[in-house]
């Protein structure tokens, strides 16, 4: 497997995603709709999640089965055809794929960013036809961010460049970490305008010069195929640009957003890891000879274990919902900086809960398991991977600091994704 710091001179592209055929997406009109969906896909992706992940098998079908479901627009605008639900609704949405599957739940999570920042920033036009793509079943899947270069003296400091010239704008750059992109039908990526401004190109899939290289290869969330994305002197329309720099100039809950959806991942992580562990105790653990029980379930001290799990997952799922309905007070009364830091705030709050219980529930498994439950053909150790992977998105102890640096100095959050 191609490493990321190994590239091939000329990048292998993968193959294009296939469009959904219009008639079989279902347009979402609820969060009820929504929910229903969701725990209907996840029962479809439990099945095999473990056979993806140990043959490391991209779930190009399972996804065709995700856009037939209509998920994938339920946060457009009503008036632009979709169910726009909650912000608590689309936590839950991910905590119930992600549970089922968190390498496939995870696909997703930047078409929703990109939907975020659409809707703060995108044109009557532009919202106009992209959302009508994504409620026919389009994929959006980020390029993402790029590696620091020589010249640069901060990782903010981009190559990438979107560049005018005779023939029109061209696109040129390198990015990694691009989840969902190989499967996406538009890769939108940040670039650098000849003023120096930061915008978002939202290309075309099997537009000439963009290849998608399926060069990821860590031991967690294997299946994401969060590859790299090269630009080489890709047209692009004007139309296609989005004026991202707009974005620092006001408040918004893009970034929020984005970090709901990133803690959702691990909730669903954590909720998983300990069902199996639960299942796990029950069918194959023996009792520790000198406890004199028949059942490992009758040992007081897993019996405690799984008791403070089991307190700590529900205590992160209800933290999660919580800045859920936070965003959603927000989202419906007027949006000033101090309402965008609040959000901030109650996501990064969640982010360190959810962040926390799903490495402890995956490796506490181990203990409550036993020996037995190390062996390959139950591949559990994927949930301690896919935990541990995810969970260095972006460092949690970032958060604690912007909780802190809030609460105690009143210091109002950076807006960014990450935050």
């Amino acid at each position: 497997m191609t490493k990321l710091n190994d590239l091939p001179a000329t990048p292998i592209p993968a193959p294009p995603a296939r469009l959904p055929d219009p008639a079989r997406v279902r347009r979402i009109a609820s969060d009820a709709e929504a929910l229903q969906a969701a725990h209907d896909l996840a029962a479809v992706f439990a099945d095999g999640a473990s056979e993806r992940d140990r043959e490391r098998r991209l779930p190009w079908d399972e996804l065709d089965r995700w856009s037939e479901s209509g998920l994938g627009g339920i946060t457009v605008p009503r008036e632009y055809g979709g169910a726009d639900v909650s912000y608590t609704t689309l936590a839950e949405v991910f905590v119930i794929l992600c549970a089922a599957d968190p390498a496939l739940g995870q696909i997703p999570q930047n078409h929703f960013g990109l939907l975020g920042v659409l809707r703060e920033i995108g044109s009557e036009p532009q919202k106009r036809r992209f959302y009508g793509e994504v409620l026919t079943g389009a994929r959006l899947g980020n390029a993402g961010p790029e590696r620091r270069s020589e010249s640069s003296q901060t990782i903010l400091q981009g190559t990438t460049r979107l560049t005018g010239t005779a023939q029109g704008l061209r696109l040129n750059g390198h990015r990694f970490y691009s989840t969902g992109a190989l499967f996406a039908h538009r890769v939108p990526a940040r670039a650098l305008d000849d003023q120096g401004r930061s915008v978002q190109v939202w290309t075309p899939r099997e537009v000439r010069g963009l290849s998608i290289v399926d060069d990821w290869s860590s031991f967690g969330q294997r299946t994401t195929a969060s590859g790299s994305v090269v630009f080489d002197n890709v047209p692009v329309a004007p139309e296609d640009v989005l004026p991202i720099w707009q974005l620092a100039e006001r408040p918004g809950l893009y970034g929020p957003t984005s970090q709901l959806i990133q803690a959702a991942i691990d909730q669903g992580i954590a909720e998983a890891t300990l069902a199996d562990a639960i299942a796990f105790v029950r069918q194959y653990a023996r009792p520790w000879i000198d406890s004199g029980l028949e059942h490992a379930t009758q040992d007081p001290y897993i019996i405690q274990d799984v008791g403070r799990l089991q307190i700590d997952v529900h205590a992160a799922r209800e933290v999660l919902l919580e800045a859920g309905r936070t965003l959603d007070t927000i989202a419906a009364g007027p949006l000033d900086a101090e309402a965008s830091a609040r959000a901030s705030v109650a996501v990064a709050e969640a982010k360190v809960l959810t962040t926390e219980i799903a490495l402890e529930a995956s490796q506490k498994l181990f203990e409550l398991a036993g020996s037995s439950a190390t062996r390959a053909k139950h591949n559990l150790d994927r949930h301690w991977r896919n935990a541990r992977t995810h969970t260095l998105h972006d460092p949690v102890r970032w958060k604690t600091h912007l909780i802190g640096n809030y609460h105690l100095n009143h210091v109002l959050p950076a807006r960014h994704s990450w935050n």
